[in-house]
Protein backbone atom coordinates (compact mmCIF):
# COMPACT_ATOMS: atom_id res chain seq x y z
CA UNK A 1 0.00 0.00 0.00
CA UNK A 2 1.82 3.46 -1.08
CA UNK A 3 -0.23 6.72 0.61
CA UNK A 4 -0.10 9.45 -0.54
CA UNK A 5 -0.52 13.11 0.36
CA UNK A 6 -1.64 16.11 -2.01
CA UNK A 7 -0.03 19.22 -2.39
CA UNK A 8 -2.43 21.88 -4.28
CA UNK A 9 -5.72 21.57 -5.00
CA UNK A 10 -6.48 22.85 -7.94
CA UNK A 11 -7.92 22.04 -11.03
CA UNK A 12 -5.19 19.47 -11.82
CA UNK A 13 -4.85 18.62 -7.82
CA UNK A 14 -9.12 17.76 -8.34
CA UNK A 15 -8.71 15.87 -11.14
CA UNK A 16 -6.06 13.85 -9.65
CA UNK A 17 -8.15 13.55 -6.46
CA UNK A 18 -11.04 12.16 -8.41
CA UNK A 19 -9.07 9.08 -10.32
CA UNK A 20 -7.80 8.20 -6.97
CA UNK A 21 -10.70 8.40 -5.16
CA UNK A 22 -13.30 6.51 -8.02
CA UNK A 23 -11.07 4.62 -9.75
CA UNK A 24 -10.00 0.99 -8.73
CA UNK A 25 -6.64 1.48 -6.43
CA UNK A 26 -6.81 -0.72 -3.39
CA UNK A 27 -2.88 -0.59 -3.13
CA UNK A 28 -2.90 3.86 -3.23
CA UNK A 29 -4.51 5.47 -0.57
CA UNK A 30 -4.64 9.29 -0.33
CA UNK A 31 -3.97 10.81 3.21
CA UNK A 32 -3.33 14.71 3.53
CA UNK A 33 -4.85 17.40 1.14
CA UNK A 34 -2.51 20.27 1.38
CA UNK A 35 -3.56 24.13 0.06
CA UNK A 36 -4.06 27.59 1.16
CA UNK A 37 -7.04 28.36 2.94
CA UNK A 38 -7.81 24.60 2.84
CA UNK A 39 -11.38 25.53 4.79
CA UNK A 40 -12.74 27.10 1.22
CA UNK A 41 -11.34 24.30 -0.63
CA UNK A 42 -12.73 20.71 1.45
CA UNK A 43 -15.30 18.56 -0.62
CA UNK A 44 -17.82 16.36 0.52
CA UNK A 45 -16.73 13.60 -2.01
CA UNK A 46 -13.31 13.06 -0.25
CA UNK A 47 -13.18 10.29 2.19
CA UNK A 48 -13.52 11.11 5.99
CA UNK A 49 -10.15 9.79 7.05
CA UNK A 50 -8.16 12.08 4.68
CA UNK A 51 -6.65 15.19 6.81
CA UNK A 52 -6.95 18.43 5.42
CA UNK A 53 -4.23 21.05 6.01
CA UNK A 54 -2.34 24.12 5.10
CA UNK A 55 0.59 23.31 6.72
CA UNK A 56 3.44 22.01 4.73
CA UNK A 57 5.21 20.57 7.90
CA UNK A 58 2.26 18.21 8.59
CA UNK A 59 3.25 16.43 5.47
CA UNK A 60 6.94 16.53 5.66
CA UNK A 61 7.04 15.07 8.88
CA UNK A 62 4.08 12.30 7.92
CA UNK A 63 4.87 9.03 7.30
CA UNK A 64 3.09 9.17 3.48
CA UNK A 65 4.81 7.37 1.15
CA UNK A 66 4.30 9.92 -1.70
CA UNK A 67 3.96 13.65 -1.85
CA UNK A 68 2.44 15.11 -5.25
CA UNK A 69 3.39 18.52 -5.75
CA UNK A 70 0.57 20.40 -7.61
CA UNK A 71 1.14 24.12 -6.69
CA UNK A 72 3.40 25.69 -9.45
CA UNK A 73 6.22 28.04 -9.73
CA UNK A 74 9.91 28.06 -8.22
CA UNK A 75 9.24 28.78 -4.79
CA UNK A 76 8.21 27.49 -2.17
CA UNK A 77 7.74 24.21 -4.39
CA UNK A 78 11.84 23.77 -4.44
CA UNK A 79 11.92 23.92 -0.67
CA UNK A 80 8.77 21.66 -0.02
CA UNK A 81 9.90 19.15 -2.93
CA UNK A 82 13.73 19.08 -1.64
CA UNK A 83 12.74 18.65 1.95
CA UNK A 84 10.23 15.66 1.05
CA UNK A 85 13.12 13.72 -1.05
CA UNK A 86 15.16 14.70 2.25
CA UNK A 87 13.33 12.65 4.82
CA UNK A 88 12.85 9.49 1.89
CA UNK A 89 9.52 10.33 0.39
CA UNK A 90 9.04 9.86 -3.22
CA UNK A 91 7.67 13.33 -5.62
CA UNK A 92 6.03 13.94 -8.09
CA UNK A 93 5.25 17.16 -9.73
CA UNK A 94 3.96 18.53 -12.74
CA UNK A 95 6.45 21.56 -11.91
CA UNK A 96 8.50 22.46 -14.89
CA UNK A 97 9.52 25.19 -13.39
CA UNK A 98 11.09 23.18 -10.76
CA UNK A 99 12.03 21.15 -13.12
CA UNK A 100 14.10 22.54 -15.91
CA UNK A 101 15.94 25.17 -12.95
CA UNK A 102 17.28 21.88 -10.79
CA UNK A 103 15.69 18.64 -11.74
CA UNK A 104 19.42 17.10 -12.04
CA UNK A 105 20.15 17.88 -8.10
CA UNK A 106 16.65 16.96 -6.75
CA UNK A 107 17.30 13.89 -8.59
CA UNK A 108 20.47 13.27 -7.12
CA UNK A 109 18.81 14.11 -3.63
CA UNK A 110 16.56 11.13 -4.84
CA UNK A 111 18.90 8.91 -5.34
CA UNK A 112 20.54 9.28 -2.61
CA UNK A 113 17.69 9.42 -0.26
CA UNK A 114 16.42 5.84 -2.00
CA UNK A 115 13.34 7.42 -3.46
CA UNK A 116 12.04 8.27 -6.66
CA UNK A 117 11.36 11.92 -8.28
CA UNK A 118 8.92 12.22 -11.30
CA UNK A 119 7.95 14.57 -13.49
CA UNK A 120 6.18 13.05 -16.63
CA UNK A 121 3.41 16.05 -16.32
CA UNK A 122 6.39 18.84 -16.23
CA UNK A 123 5.92 18.23 -20.36
CA UNK A 124 3.03 18.24 -22.55
CA UNK A 125 0.84 17.41 -19.93
CA UNK A 126 -1.18 13.62 -20.44
CA UNK A 127 1.38 12.96 -23.46
CA UNK A 128 3.43 9.94 -22.11
CA UNK A 129 6.74 11.86 -24.08
CA UNK A 130 9.28 11.56 -20.67
CA UNK A 131 8.53 7.79 -20.05
CA UNK A 132 8.44 6.74 -23.70
CA UNK A 133 11.71 8.55 -24.52
CA UNK A 134 12.80 7.13 -21.29
CA UNK A 135 12.31 3.25 -21.42
CA UNK A 136 10.39 3.41 -25.06
CA UNK A 137 13.66 4.89 -26.81
CA UNK A 138 16.40 4.07 -24.64
CA UNK A 139 18.30 1.37 -26.96
CA UNK A 140 17.92 4.39 -29.17
CA UNK A 141 21.01 7.05 -29.50
CA UNK A 142 18.54 10.29 -29.80
CA UNK A 143 19.98 13.58 -31.43
CA UNK A 144 17.37 15.70 -32.46
CA UNK A 145 13.94 17.01 -29.96
CA UNK A 146 11.39 19.51 -31.22
CA UNK A 147 7.66 19.88 -30.94
CA UNK A 148 4.70 21.99 -30.17
CA UNK A 149 4.79 22.23 -26.11
CA UNK A 150 2.27 24.77 -25.44
CA UNK A 151 -1.60 24.08 -25.82
CA UNK A 152 -2.08 28.34 -25.31
CA UNK A 153 -0.15 29.60 -27.81
CA UNK A 154 -0.92 26.59 -30.58
CA UNK A 155 -4.88 27.05 -29.85
CA UNK A 156 -4.34 30.84 -30.35
CA UNK A 157 -2.63 30.33 -33.93
CA UNK A 158 -4.92 27.65 -35.47
CA UNK A 159 -7.93 30.45 -34.46
CA UNK A 160 -5.97 32.73 -36.44
CA UNK A 161 -5.65 30.44 -39.19
CA UNK A 162 -8.79 29.02 -38.89
CA UNK A 163 -11.09 32.00 -38.92
CA UNK A 164 -8.65 35.04 -39.98
CA UNK A 165 -9.12 36.48 -35.93
CA UNK A 166 -6.47 38.87 -34.85
CA UNK A 167 -4.28 37.91 -32.26
CA UNK A 168 -5.79 39.76 -29.50
CA UNK A 169 -9.52 38.05 -30.14
CA UNK A 170 -7.91 34.40 -30.12
CA UNK A 171 -6.11 35.23 -27.00
CA UNK A 172 -9.22 36.63 -25.42
CA UNK A 173 -11.37 33.32 -26.41
CA UNK A 174 -8.86 31.20 -25.45
CA UNK A 175 -8.84 32.99 -21.59
CA UNK A 176 -12.51 32.62 -21.75
CA UNK A 177 -12.17 29.15 -22.43
CA UNK A 178 -9.42 28.77 -19.33
CA UNK A 179 -7.00 27.84 -22.19
CA UNK A 180 -4.53 31.16 -21.29
CA UNK A 181 -4.08 32.92 -17.92
CA UNK A 182 -4.85 36.87 -17.40
CA UNK A 183 -1.20 37.28 -17.67
CA UNK A 184 -0.61 35.51 -20.83
CA UNK A 185 3.34 36.62 -21.14
CA UNK A 186 4.89 32.97 -20.12
CA UNK A 187 2.82 30.97 -23.34
CA UNK A 188 2.65 33.77 -25.97
CA UNK A 189 6.21 35.15 -25.34
CA UNK A 190 7.73 30.87 -24.87
CA UNK A 191 8.90 31.14 -21.76
CA UNK A 192 6.84 27.91 -20.53
CA UNK A 193 7.69 26.29 -23.25
CA UNK A 194 11.32 27.16 -22.95
CA UNK A 195 11.70 25.20 -19.30
CA UNK A 196 9.96 22.11 -21.10
CA UNK A 197 12.47 22.17 -23.71
CA UNK A 198 15.39 22.18 -21.32
CA UNK A 199 13.53 19.15 -19.61
CA UNK A 200 13.25 17.09 -23.04
CA UNK A 201 17.12 18.39 -23.75
CA UNK A 202 17.80 16.68 -19.97
CA UNK A 203 16.45 13.56 -20.83
CA UNK A 204 16.29 12.69 -24.06
CA UNK A 205 19.78 14.42 -25.53
CA UNK A 206 21.40 13.86 -21.99
CA UNK A 207 22.60 17.48 -22.13
CA UNK A 208 21.56 19.63 -19.23
CA UNK A 209 21.22 22.81 -20.18
CA UNK A 210 20.69 26.14 -18.21
CA UNK A 211 16.89 27.42 -19.47
CA UNK A 212 17.29 30.80 -19.46
CA UNK A 213 19.57 30.29 -22.23
CA UNK A 214 17.32 29.10 -24.67
CA UNK A 215 16.76 32.13 -27.21
CA UNK A 216 12.81 33.12 -27.16
CA UNK A 217 10.41 34.31 -29.76
CA UNK A 218 6.70 35.73 -28.95
CA UNK A 219 3.96 35.05 -31.33
CA UNK A 220 2.14 38.63 -30.52
CA UNK A 221 3.35 40.33 -33.59
CA UNK A 222 1.85 38.04 -35.80
CA UNK A 223 -1.43 38.47 -37.78
CA UNK A 224 -3.78 36.66 -39.97
CA UNK A 225 -2.23 38.36 -43.10
CA UNK A 226 0.70 36.02 -42.12
CA UNK A 227 -1.09 32.85 -42.53
CA UNK A 228 -2.33 33.88 -46.07
CA UNK A 229 1.08 33.99 -46.90
CA UNK A 230 2.54 31.12 -45.48
CA UNK A 231 -0.52 29.36 -47.47
CA UNK A 232 1.29 30.18 -50.29
CA UNK A 233 4.63 28.99 -49.36
CA UNK A 234 2.63 25.50 -48.64
CA UNK A 235 2.95 26.52 -45.17
CA UNK A 236 1.19 27.46 -41.96
CA UNK A 237 3.01 29.33 -38.08
CA UNK A 238 3.43 27.25 -35.19
CA UNK A 239 5.33 27.81 -32.37
CA UNK A 240 8.13 25.82 -32.30
CA UNK A 241 10.04 24.45 -29.67
CA UNK A 242 13.68 22.62 -30.57
CA UNK A 243 17.12 21.22 -29.62
CA UNK A 244 19.76 19.05 -31.55
CA UNK A 245 23.40 18.09 -30.49
CA UNK A 246 26.19 20.11 -32.38
CA UNK A 247 28.15 17.82 -34.65
CA UNK A 248 31.33 20.12 -34.00
CA UNK A 249 31.25 20.05 -30.08
CA UNK A 250 29.47 17.12 -28.19
CA UNK A 251 28.64 19.10 -24.97
CA UNK A 252 26.44 21.79 -27.28
CA UNK A 253 23.09 21.73 -27.65
CA UNK A 254 21.32 24.43 -30.46
CA UNK A 255 18.26 25.62 -28.93
CA UNK A 256 15.26 27.65 -29.73
CA UNK A 257 11.74 28.16 -29.03
CA UNK A 258 9.83 30.71 -31.41
CA UNK A 259 7.17 30.62 -34.19
CA UNK A 260 7.95 29.03 -37.58
CA UNK A 261 6.78 28.40 -40.85
CA UNK A 262 6.03 24.74 -40.77
CA UNK A 263 5.12 22.82 -44.03
CA UNK A 264 1.89 21.78 -44.12
CA UNK A 265 2.73 18.33 -44.70
CA UNK A 266 4.81 18.43 -41.62
CA UNK A 267 4.02 16.51 -38.06
CA UNK A 268 3.71 19.90 -35.90
CA UNK A 269 1.30 21.39 -39.20
CA UNK A 270 -1.17 18.60 -38.06
CA UNK A 271 -1.77 19.37 -34.62
CA UNK A 272 -4.60 21.98 -33.82
CA UNK A 273 -6.00 23.25 -31.20
CA UNK A 274 -4.76 23.02 -27.36
CA UNK A 275 -2.63 19.87 -28.31
CA UNK A 276 0.96 18.87 -28.03
CA UNK A 277 3.63 17.36 -30.42
CA UNK A 278 7.04 15.89 -29.50
CA UNK A 279 9.21 14.74 -32.14
CA UNK A 280 12.30 12.59 -31.44
CA UNK A 281 15.08 11.99 -33.93
CA UNK A 282 17.18 8.99 -33.34
CA UNK A 283 20.61 8.10 -35.36
CA UNK A 284 18.78 4.12 -35.17
CA UNK A 285 15.26 4.67 -34.76
CA UNK A 286 14.88 7.90 -36.88
CA UNK A 287 11.50 9.89 -36.04
CA UNK A 288 9.06 9.08 -33.27
CA UNK A 289 6.20 11.49 -32.74
CA UNK A 290 4.07 11.78 -29.17
CA UNK A 291 1.24 13.98 -29.52
CA UNK A 292 -2.24 14.75 -27.93
CA UNK A 293 -3.53 17.09 -25.24
CA UNK A 294 -0.95 18.76 -23.58
CA UNK A 295 -3.15 20.40 -20.99
CA UNK A 296 -5.81 20.59 -18.43
CA UNK A 297 -7.27 19.12 -15.58
CA UNK A 298 -7.95 15.61 -16.66
CA UNK A 299 -5.33 14.43 -19.05
CA UNK A 300 -2.42 16.25 -16.46
CA UNK A 301 -3.72 14.49 -13.73
CA UNK A 302 -3.19 11.32 -15.97
CA UNK A 303 0.16 11.66 -16.13
CA UNK A 304 0.34 12.34 -12.57
CA UNK A 305 -1.04 9.05 -11.48
CA UNK A 306 0.41 7.41 -14.41
CA UNK A 307 3.87 8.22 -12.22
CA UNK A 308 2.33 6.60 -9.07
CA UNK A 309 1.38 3.49 -10.78
CA UNK A 310 4.91 3.80 -11.99
CA UNK A 311 6.01 3.97 -8.10
CA UNK A 312 4.33 1.80 -6.88
CA UNK A 313 5.35 -0.75 -9.43
CA UNK A 314 8.60 -0.38 -9.40
CA UNK A 315 12.03 -0.42 -7.01
CA UNK A 316 14.73 0.90 -8.99
CA UNK A 317 14.35 4.44 -9.32
CA UNK A 318 12.64 5.41 -12.90
CA UNK A 319 15.11 8.31 -13.42
CA UNK A 320 18.04 7.08 -13.35
CA UNK A 321 19.25 8.46 -16.80
CA UNK A 322 19.73 11.94 -16.11
CA UNK A 323 23.26 12.42 -15.20
CA UNK A 324 23.43 16.12 -13.35
CA UNK A 325 26.56 17.48 -14.43
CA UNK A 326 28.85 19.95 -12.30
CA UNK A 327 27.76 23.21 -14.66
CA UNK A 328 25.23 23.43 -17.77
CA UNK A 329 26.15 22.23 -21.01
CA UNK A 330 26.11 25.46 -23.75
CA UNK A 331 23.44 26.18 -26.21
CA UNK A 332 24.30 27.29 -29.19
CA UNK A 333 21.79 30.15 -30.48
CA UNK A 334 23.05 30.21 -34.29
CA UNK A 335 20.78 27.63 -37.14
CA UNK A 336 21.33 28.33 -40.92
CA UNK A 337 18.04 28.28 -42.52
CA UNK A 338 15.37 30.08 -44.53
CA UNK A 339 13.43 33.17 -43.46
CA UNK A 340 10.41 34.86 -44.02
CA UNK A 341 10.16 38.56 -43.49
CA UNK A 342 7.02 40.43 -43.52
CA UNK A 343 7.09 44.37 -43.95
CA UNK A 344 4.29 46.96 -43.57
CA UNK A 345 5.64 50.12 -45.03
CA UNK A 346 3.95 53.43 -46.43
CA UNK A 347 4.64 52.02 -49.96
CA UNK A 348 7.27 54.46 -52.11
CA UNK A 349 9.60 53.79 -54.59
CA UNK A 350 12.88 52.20 -54.19
CA UNK A 351 11.80 50.06 -50.55
CA UNK A 352 12.24 46.96 -52.48
CA UNK A 353 15.68 48.20 -53.52
CA UNK A 354 16.82 49.56 -49.91
CA UNK A 355 16.19 46.36 -48.47
CA UNK A 356 17.83 44.32 -51.16
CA UNK A 357 20.72 46.77 -50.67
CA UNK A 358 21.27 45.32 -47.03
CA UNK A 359 20.78 41.59 -47.78
CA UNK A 360 23.41 42.08 -49.76
CA UNK A 361 25.56 43.38 -47.35
CA UNK A 362 24.79 41.17 -45.41
CA UNK A 363 25.47 38.56 -48.04
CA UNK A 364 21.89 37.23 -47.83
CA UNK A 365 20.14 36.17 -51.09
CA UNK A 366 16.15 36.91 -51.67
CA UNK A 367 14.49 34.25 -52.94
CA UNK A 368 10.99 35.77 -53.57
CA UNK A 369 8.77 38.72 -53.19
CA UNK A 370 4.66 38.45 -52.22
CA UNK A 371 2.46 40.61 -51.78
CA UNK A 372 -1.42 40.25 -51.62
CA UNK A 373 -3.45 42.97 -53.68
CA UNK A 374 -6.00 44.88 -52.60
CA UNK A 375 -3.99 46.35 -49.38
CA UNK A 376 -4.06 49.92 -48.40
CA UNK A 377 -1.12 51.92 -49.41
CA UNK A 378 -0.80 53.23 -45.81
CA UNK A 379 0.27 50.01 -44.44
CA UNK A 380 1.38 47.91 -47.22
CA UNK A 381 2.08 44.23 -45.94
CA UNK A 382 4.31 42.59 -48.08
CA UNK A 383 6.79 39.30 -47.36
CA UNK A 384 10.56 38.70 -48.51
CA UNK A 385 11.79 35.42 -48.29
CA UNK A 386 15.45 34.70 -47.99
CA UNK A 387 17.38 31.71 -49.03
CA UNK A 388 19.37 29.82 -46.12
CA UNK A 389 21.58 32.66 -43.80
CA UNK A 390 22.41 32.02 -40.39
CA UNK A 391 20.38 33.59 -37.44
CA UNK A 392 23.63 36.12 -36.90
CA UNK A 393 23.28 37.47 -40.48
CA UNK A 394 19.18 37.91 -40.59
CA UNK A 395 19.35 39.78 -37.05
CA UNK A 396 22.05 42.32 -37.96
CA UNK A 397 20.16 43.09 -41.49
CA UNK A 398 16.70 43.50 -39.63
CA UNK A 399 18.88 45.95 -37.16
CA UNK A 400 19.94 48.02 -40.05
CA UNK A 401 16.43 47.93 -41.86
CA UNK A 402 15.02 48.80 -38.49
CA UNK A 403 16.10 51.98 -38.87
CA UNK A 404 14.62 53.23 -42.20
CA UNK A 405 11.78 55.70 -42.09
CA UNK A 406 9.08 53.67 -44.30
CA UNK A 407 7.76 51.17 -41.78
CA UNK A 408 4.49 51.60 -40.92
CA UNK A 409 4.97 48.95 -38.13
CA UNK A 410 7.74 46.62 -37.26
CA UNK A 411 8.89 44.25 -39.51
CA UNK A 412 8.13 40.23 -38.65
CA UNK A 413 11.20 37.93 -38.79
CA UNK A 414 10.43 33.82 -38.66
CA UNK A 415 12.36 30.70 -39.77
CA UNK A 416 11.25 28.26 -42.26
CA UNK A 417 11.35 24.95 -41.18
CA UNK A 418 13.58 23.56 -43.85
CA UNK A 419 13.05 19.79 -42.43
CA UNK A 420 9.96 18.31 -42.65
CA UNK A 421 8.85 15.37 -40.03
CA UNK A 422 6.26 13.84 -40.93
CA UNK A 423 3.83 10.85 -39.20
CA UNK A 424 4.24 7.32 -40.86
Amino acid sequence: MRTVALVGFGTVGQAVAKILCEGSYDHLRLTHICNRNVGRKKVDWIPADVIWTDDIAEVIDSDTNVMIELIGGLEPALDWIRRSLATGKSVITANKQVIAHSGGLLLNLARKNNCHLLFEAAVAGGIPVIQGVREGLAGDQLFRVLGILNGTCNYILTRMETSGTSFAAALKEAQNLGYAESDPTADVDGIDAQAKLAILSAVGLHREIDFTQIPLGTIQPIEPIDFIYARRLDCTIRQVSRAELVETNDRCVRASVQPMLVPLVSTLARVEGSQNVVVVEGTFGGETAFSGYGAGGNPTAVAVVSDLESIARRADDASADWHTIKKADPVEREFVEPHYVRFTVTDRPGIIASLAGVFSRHGINVESILQEPGCPKDELPFVVTLESCSTVAIKEALTEITSFDFHARQPLWMPIASRVERLP
